[in-house]
């Protein structure tokens, strides 16, 4: 019988990459077998992705230059600088593209089979938005990954629990590919370049579950970010090994008995309707897809359903699910918008 996996576990299986401030040396040693990606804007050099060291000898050996465009290597410091040539955001993407594209057409990377023809952005220290990347590729390159997540519920209590609470669960279609026949979120989607997170879960909870977009809009509530640094292993739907950055936008939603998710784009195999018990049984037994743990989790801990008294690890759970991230972008400066942001963008104020 498989073993059950404590809260902490979750979150170890999905902030998997080793905390300098709390394993220096395991960090140290992840570091050693990658290359790091750098920017310089003039002021020095500064991380923006982690390159595993196969992609770095496909770049550097079995990638013709005028594809790459020019590659500047530190062998002692191990990093890379790519990508800085073309003087434009515009002309930087296609340079990018470019060299995404060859590897799609040469077969080179596993990951590159999940093509979606969606650009993912990738920023400066100063905020600027330097190239956007094919969603597939990000992985490749390690470089900071951005989407939205939303928990879905109604309070409702037939007895069955003790929380009145019960939340919308759906399980992912058996054809994805990635994370099959794994449970996730209510709505969970990527955030693509100039999209904003909150029309982004506007626009995943149509497509997902068919919720009314004025639903959303009128009830969804903005919680926060989770962000942690996750490590791919077979069921990524890529190779193993891969160093994926993330940022979370999270959001809550309380629904009405009479508005029912429902699968729309195939994404979802079907949604069902769960207690919080039986949600932290299907936690354990490791039915979840990772990062979507930890935003349960995160639901669970902003709630109260775990507390400092029912949970001895409350407090890393709560520092590992809104972990730093190294590299720039626009969880660096992150705040819940204000009750004005929160009233114009349900056009209350119009």
């Amino acid at each position: 019988m498989a073993r059950r996996l404590t809260n902490l576990d979750l979150v170890n299986k999905c902030d998997a990459f080793p905390n300098p401030e709390t394993d220096p040396s395991g960090h140290k040693a992840a570091l050693d077998e990658l290359w790091t990606l750098v920017w310089d804007d003039g002021d020095g050099p500064y991380p923006i992705g982690y390159i595993p060291t196969s992609v770095f000898g496909v770049l550097t050996t079995r990638t013709p230059s005028e594809v790459t465009g020019p590659i500047h290597i530190d062998l002692r410091e191990r990093t890379v600088a790519l990508f800085r040539v073309p003087d434009t955001e515009a002309e930087r993407t296609k340079l990018v593209a470019r060299l995404t594209a060859y590897w799609r057409a040469n077969k080179t990377f596993r990951s590159l089979n999940g093509w979606r023809n969606e650009l993912w952005p990738v920023y400066s220290r100063s905020g600027e938005l330097l190239f956007s990347m094919e969603r597939s590729a990000m992985g490749l390159f390690g470089t900071t990954r951005y989407g939205v997540h939303m928990t879905a519920f109604v309070r409702r209590n037939n007895g069955k629990s003790k929380y009145d609470f019960r939340i919308w669960v759906p399980k992912r279609s058996a054809n994805k590919s990635t994370y099959p026949g794994m449970l996730d979120n209510t709505v969970a989607g990527g955030l693509m370049t100039n999209e904003d997170p909150f029309e982004c879960i506007i626009r995943e909870a149509d497509e997902e579950a068919s919720l009314p977009e004025n639903v959303v809009r009128t009830r969804a509530t903005e919680t926060g970010t989770v962000t942690y640094i996750y490590i791919t292993d077979e069921r990524s739907g890529g190779d193993a090994g891969y160093i994926y950055p993330e940022c979370q936008w999270v959001y809550d939603l309380e629904l009405p008995d009479d508005i029912v998710p429902e699968p729309k784009d195939g994404e979802v195999e079907s949604f069902s309707l769960r207690t919080v018990e039986e949600i932290q049984e299907q936690l354990a037994q490791g039915l979840w897809k990772p990062n979507c743990a930890v935003v349960m989790l995160d639901f669970f801990l902003r709630h109260g359903i775990y507390t400092p008294e029912n949970e001895p690890d409350f407090e890393e759970l709560q520092a590992r699910a809104h972990r730093y991230i190294p590299f720039p972008g626009p969880h660096q400066n992150y705040h819940l918008p204000s009750k004005q942001e929160i009233e114009a963008r349900q056009g209350l104020d119009r």
